[in-house]
């Protein structure tokens, strides 16, 4: 089977919708031979609203610079469904893509085969490949909550839990203590856990879980901190022990936050048998890359320089218009893309005063907002596609400028892939 006849076959489950629940993944993995008895791999499983893929990235990026041959599992994918699954950082070939889709999607179609949905069938494929590999440890991010994600059905060796922010209301509930317990769900008995958001509400709704479970904690701002760096290079302070002068491979200064909690996890890991040198540690947070993470490029043949950021939430916006209120490039061009179910107003309103021209762009998905909806927020010109939006905006910057392009990942995958000329699957919300 090619990669693309196995890629509309795995997308064709995305007709069984997100189906929360562990219980088919439990049974999956049991058909398959991967239940907690048998999967021999330690698993690093990391929940959060925001910083989840950032926080999951730097810890494998340690695992990886501490000599562990390390399996990374994230969602969504920006451009091709391989990037999901990578192997000591390299995205699974297509190839072998194609031929693990093949199996499963056989597989799944024998009697008595659990029925999968799309993100369960990709979550089944990663674990075997990371086993196939020989991983020595696999970083498993979390695509939707946490209790009932279909990753909570793997063994976990460490829980780690990002930054909680208001997000997928409807389906997480509608305050972020709701939303803190749904995540505070990864936690398993007696298996510890590194908690990296702040707020007494949330951490108190967390705390109390892992107290339950017998879990040990690690808690920000009591147990590891971020502390005053210089430059652009930050410090931190883990269970007392200070880790100075750490150059980040992320840009931003919400990542110091996301590289305390990864620098706490990788610390954690020692006691479960995976140590990580405080020199692999700092060679980890500098090599870590996470496309459309206020990813910049610079200006090319004249033309404005270009700045990819999925900030799909308010709390990602802010985060997004803190960077901006340093920007000293003019003009500022948005180009801002958001799917209907999101706050869009309040995304619009932290953004809206950091840019001087706005340009709308509709990903091709259903639910996403149309340039009318946005235009209700905030007057902006309506483009007609990717290529249309960034064409408006280059005009509009001119060469000393800057095009944001903000807001769905989804937007974001298309306007990067156009302007850096990328290969991509079709789009798919899961």
């Amino acid at each position: 089977m090619r990669y693309e006849e196995a890629i509309a076959g795995l997308y064709a489950l995305s007709a069984r919708g997100m189906r929360p629940g562990i219980e088919r993944m439990r049974d999956a993995l049991v058909f398959r031979g991967l239940d907690a008895a048998r999967l021999q791999i330690p698993l690093v499983q990391v929940a959060g609203t925001n910083g989840k893929g950032s926080v999951a990235c730097m810890i494998s990026e340690g695992l990886r610079a501490a000599g562990y041959r390390t399996g990374l599992y994230s969602s969504p994918h920006l451009h091709r469904f391989t990037e999901r699954v990578r192997i000591d950082g390299r995205p699974l070939a297509t190839r072998e893509a194609a031929r693990r889709v093949a199996e499963l999607l056989a597989w799944s179609a024998e009697p008595g085969a659990p029925e999968l949905s799309f993100f369960e069938l990709g979550t089944l494929l990663a674990v075997e490949a990371f086993v196939a590999h020989r991983c020595d440890v696999a970083v498993i991010e979390v695509g939707l909550g946490g209790r009932l994600d279909a990753t909570t059905a793997l063994p976990a060796t460490l829980s780690v839990i990002t930054r909680i922010a208001m997000d997928h209301e409807a389906l997480l509930g509608d305050s972020l203590p709701k939303i803190a317990a749904e995540k505070a769900g990864i936690i398993r008995a007696g298996v510890p856990v590194v908690v990296g958001s702040p707020g007494r509400a949330v951490q108190r709704v967390i705390s109390a879980h892992a107290r339950r479970m017998r879990a040990p904690l690690t808690l920000v701002d009591r147990d590891f901190r971020v502390l005053p760096g210089r430059g652009s290079r930050a410090a931190f302070e883990v269970r007392g022990r200070r880790i100075a002068g750490v150059q980040l491979g992320l840009a931003g200064e919400h990542q110091r936050d996301n590289a305390a909690i990864a620098a706490a996890a990788l610390c954690e890991l020692a006691g479960r048998g995976l140590p990580v040198p405080v020199s692999a540690l700092r060679q980890g947070l500098a090599k870590a890359r996470w496309p459309a993470r206020l990813e910049r490029h610079a200006a090319v043949g004249g033309g404005p320089a270009l700045l990819f950021d999925a900030a799909h939430n308010p709390d990602g916006c802010a985060a997004l218009a803190r960077e901006l209120q340093r920007e000293r490039v003019r003009p500022r061009v948005l180009i801002f893309g958001a799917m209907a179910d999101k706050d869009y107003p309040q995304m619009l309103a932290l953004l809206a005063p950091h840019v001087e021209h706005v340009i709308y762009l509709q990903p091709q998905l259903p639910r996403a907002a149309t340039p009318e909806q946005l235009q209700g927020c905030l007057p902006g010109a309506a483009a007609n596609g990717a290529a249309d939006a960034l064409r408006r905006a280059r005009r509009a910057a001119s060469g000393g400028g800057v095009v944001i392009c903000a807001g769905s990942i989804f937007a974001v995958a298309e306007l990067r892939a156009r302007a850096l000329r990328l290969r991509s699957d079709p789009l798919i919300r899961m």
